[in-house]
């Protein structure tokens, strides 16, 4: 590795780094589809790195915040997941973050963000952006994903705070004509209403199955398809 990848580190380094470290196969796998069947990165926004990779790479430059809302700035899916690894969380205001989730094109990036940045949040202020994303009137697909996300972890944890018959109208209404990146946190918030909650699981299977997102959804042997009435009656009988 470079010499010059450590401490306040040039954009420019890092950047021929993670491109000496990406594979053309890889990068052709993910421009064909996302983790969970989103459109793919489109080749010129990507280098094709393992996330191992950018994970060795994140431990060697240590957090450097200065250099890793440069590298976001760039676009490019490797940088941002990289930057996600070395930036502060708790430096970024509400605001940043706000503004980080609409600049968000991919879904592997958004879902780090949420796990190594927003997750990290007070909570107050996750609470605060959660209501903000998910607004009826929120016009940005990927921030009504994060929204989403944020109301699924919170009905997995049990938290109180949520309207789960308001939840499932609008699932009801809105999932079936949302945008791909949005349908997958939305159909996350389903199932998770239809474990947590028994008193609403036959209304959270019916809805899935009138729905019928990802019914056809590829699984390896072993691993639960996310068809809310599969995944519902895995999860519930698994528990039980």
């Amino acid at each position: 590795m470079p010499s010059t990848i450590a401490g306040a580190a040039a954009v420019n380094d890092v950047l021929a780094e993670l491109e000496s470290l990406g594979d053309e196969k890889r990068r052709r796998h993910n421009a064909r589809v996302g983790p969970d069947g989103i459109a793919g990165v489109p080749l010129e926004k990507q280098f094709g790195c393992r996330t191992g990779d950018i994970r060795k790479l994140a431990k060697k430059i240590k957090t450097d915040h200065e250099l890793g809302q440069k590298l976001w700035k760039t676009g490019n899916m490797d940088a941002q997941l990289l930057a996600i690894l070395i930036m502060k969380p708790k430096a970024l205001s509400a605001s940043q973050l706000d503004t980080m989730v609409r600049e968000t094109r991919f879904s592997w990036v958004v879902d780090w963000l949420q796990s190594y940045i927003i997750k990290e949040q007070p909570d107050d202020e996750k609470e605060g952006l959660r209501r903000k994303w998910m607004k009826k009137n929120e016009k940005d697909s990927w921030a009504a994903r994060a929204g989403w996300h944020l109301t699924a972890s919170k009905i997995n944890r049990g938290e109180d705070g949520v309207d789960v018959e308001a939840l499932l109208d609008r699932i009801e209404k809105e999932m079936p004509g949302a945008e791909p990146e949005t349908k997958w946190t939305m159909n996350n918030t389903l199932g998770a209403i239809g474990i947590k909650h028994a008193e609403h699981r036959s209304r959270a299977i019916a809805i899935g199955e009138r729905i019928g997102l990802y019914e056809d959804w590829p699984v390896s042997k072993g691993c639960t398809i996310p068809y809310v009435p599969v995944w519902i009656d895995a999860v519930v009988k698994r528990k039980s």
